[in-house]
Formats: structure tokens, C-alpha cells, sequence
């Protein structure tokens, strides 16, 4: 028996009955002989771990654009704390913990340079439309590899689908990510907002703070017991209508005290131009593309979708610098 083998036997063993075994998965697009240690679920973990894509969301936009700050979230932070979560919530309703990280750190790696206000400009510009969970899967099934993509299972993928609010995960480990992305960005946005002087703490509505808790950490404590409280025994993961109720309000407060903030948006029309301007120059010459994307456009890849893969994969510097080099003049050297 291998090593693999006697994992997958303690799951059975110790798993709760509504989670996702490992020797259960629906299995990859293309078949492949299966690793002598490793469950499917950690192999997944793996290889986004050590993919391209992930490496550069720590240089992505969370919300506040480029900041100048070490503490500031990144993407990658990000999804790091969306991960702890979930691996917490997941071990103590003994479901698949390496199912719901490997679903964690993959679920923004089709996020855009800039944020969300990337995202909107390439969806505005782009003839197939554009949305970060459609494009993480794209990262994984196609682009990373050289067009190879990662070959993940069938539940890490729709993982990271449905990790969006409106997204309905087919796995429990899969609503765990759900809710805790959700829980990770509430908290820490504040956290960044607080350091950048958009808010206060007493700004935070009194209603969602006597529920929550006045601290990121009272917060994640009073979100994470509430999930594991509730969903113990069920075949779902859910949450309190008192938590819920004051989870929303507090995701509301943030839209319209942060992310649509003129003091935190005063900056997404210089990226809509600069993502826009880009996007239309690659348009316009395809063939400065690097080799891995004209080797799509070439296996038939629309040329529309892979000047956005291209762009999306973007990190903010990258971008930048880009359109510096095609737009603003140089000064001639002195010899």
C-alpha cells in the first residue's frame, strides 16, 4: 500500500460523511497515473502553489492601487488569509482541508492588474465580456504550462468558479471558500482602509460592530465560530441569520464607504485608459504578443481573448511599464 493510499484510508476513517474524499474525485481532464504520496486534492495544492500565476499576484492590486505601504494587502495576502480560513473552518468540521486550499489559492489567479477596476475595463473592451473567476479557471485548465494548464480535478475547478457571492459550489469545501473569501476581504479591507485614513473605526456602523466585534480579530473569531457552530452535522455550511444579517451589512458598508470611495477611486480612470490603450495596441499588433500567447492564437485562440489573457496576467508594474514603453518618450541618451 502507498503512502497515498493510507491517507486516503485515514479520510474515510475520519472524515465527516459530507466531505469530499480524495479517492472520490471525478478526476482531470486528462487522465494521468496518480502520485505515490500525495492525495489528488494536494497534488492540485501543489501545482498552483508553484504556478506562474500565483507568484504574481503579489504584485496585484487588492484594492488600494499600487500602495506605496509595506502592510497594504496585495492579491496574494489576499488569498493567503482566504486560505487560513478556510483551512480552519475546514478542520474543524473535518471536512478536506487540502481541497479547500487548493480551491483558496487558486480562486483569484485570473484576477487582473488593478483590481476590480481592471477587471471592468478589460470587461468593457473585450467582445467576450471578462470576469476573474471565468478567467482563474481559464489560468488553470488552459494558460499556465504553456497552454498546457495544471490538468486540476473536476472539484478544484469548480471551486474556483463559484467562489463568487452569486457561485453555487457542488462541494462543501467549495462553500467553505465561498464564505471565506468573503469573511477575509471584509476584514482586512478594513484593516487597509483604517491605515490609509479612510476610515475610523467608529465609522464601522454600531449595528454590524455589537454582532462582529470591534477588532479584525474579534471579527474573524465571531465568523469563524458562527460557520463552524452551525454547520456542524449538516450536509451545507451556513451561518447564523443574526452573523449573516451583519455579515452583508458590513460588506454593504464597505462598497460605499471604500471600494466606491472618490478618495480610493481617483485613480481607475487612468487604469481603464491604460488597460484600454493596451488592449488596443495588442489588438492592432498581435504579433508582439510573447511566443506562449501567439502559440494559442495559432493552436485557434480568438485574438480578442488571448490579447486579455495577456493583459490579465498583467501585475500592476508590468502594465505600467508597458505603456510606458509604447507611449511615453524616452530621452535620448547622452554619450
Amino acid at each position: 500500500m502507498t503512502i497515498r493510499e493510507m491517507a486516503e484510508q485515514r479520510e474515510v476513517a475520519y472524515f465527516s460523511p459530507y466531505a469530499s474524499l480524495s479517492s472520490k474525485s471525478r478526476g482531470r481532464d486528462r487522465e494521468e497515473p496518480p502520485c505515490d504520496i500525495r492525495p489528488v486534492y494536494q497534488r492540485d495544492r501543489d501545482r498552483i502553489l508553484h504556478s506562474k500565476a500565483f507568484r504574481r499576484l503579489k504584485h496585484k492590486t487588492q484594492v488600494f492601487l499600487l500602495p506605496q505601504g509595506d502592510h497594504y494587502r496585495t492579491r496574494l495576502t489576499h488569498t493567503l488569509e482566504v486560505a487560513q480560513t478556510a483551512r480552519t473552518i475546514a478542520r474543524a468540521l473535518r471536512m478536506n482541508e487540502d481541497l479547500a486550499e487548493a480551491i483558496a489559492l487558486g480562486h483569484d489567479l485570473g484576477h487582473t492588474p488593478f483590481g476590480h477596476a481592471g477587471e471592468q475595463a478589460l470587461n468593457e473592451i473585450c467582445p467576450f465580456g471578462f470576469a476573474h473567476f471565468e478567467q482563474s479557471v481559464r489560468v488553470v485548465e488552459l494558460l499556465e504550462k504553456n497552454g498546457k494548464g495544471l490538468n486540476l480535478t473536476w472539484e478544484v475547478c469548480d471551486g474556483i468558479r463559484n467562489h463568487r457571492t452569486s457561485g453555487h459550489p457542488s462541494t462543501l469545501e467549495g462553500k467553505i471558500v465561498r464564505l471565506s473569501d468573503k469573511i477575509a476581504y471584509i476584514n482586512h479591507d478594513i484593516d487597509d482602509a483604517l491605515r490609509a485614513g479612510i476610515l475610523k473605526e467608529a465609522d464601522v456602523p454600531a449595528e454590524y460592530r455589537e454582532v462582529l466585534g470591534d477588532t479584525i480579530r474579534e471579527r474573524l473569531n465571531a465568523l469563524i465560530h458562527d460557520i463552524v457552530i452551525h454547520s456542524q452535522g449538516k450536509d451545507d455550511i451556513v451561518m447564523s441569520p443574526e452573523m449573516e444579517k451583519a455579515m452583508r451589512g458590513m460588506r454593504n458598508f464597505l462598497f460605499e464607504n471604500v471600494y466606491h470611495n472618490p478618495l480610493a477611486k481617483r485613480e481607475e480612470k487612468k487604469v481603464r485608459h491604460l488597460l484600454q490603450e493596451l488592449y488596443q495596441y495588442y489588438i492592432e499588433h498581435p504579433l508582439e504578443l510573447s511566443e506562449e500567447y501567439l502559440n494559442l492564437m495559432d493552436a485557434g485562440q480568438e485574438k480578442e481573448r488571448v490579447v486579455c489573457d495577456y493583459i490579465a496576467g498583467m501585475t500592476d508594474q508590468y502594465a505600467m511599464q508597458a505603456f510606458a514603453d509604447l507611449y511615453i518618450p524616452k530621452a535620448w541618451p547622452v554619450k
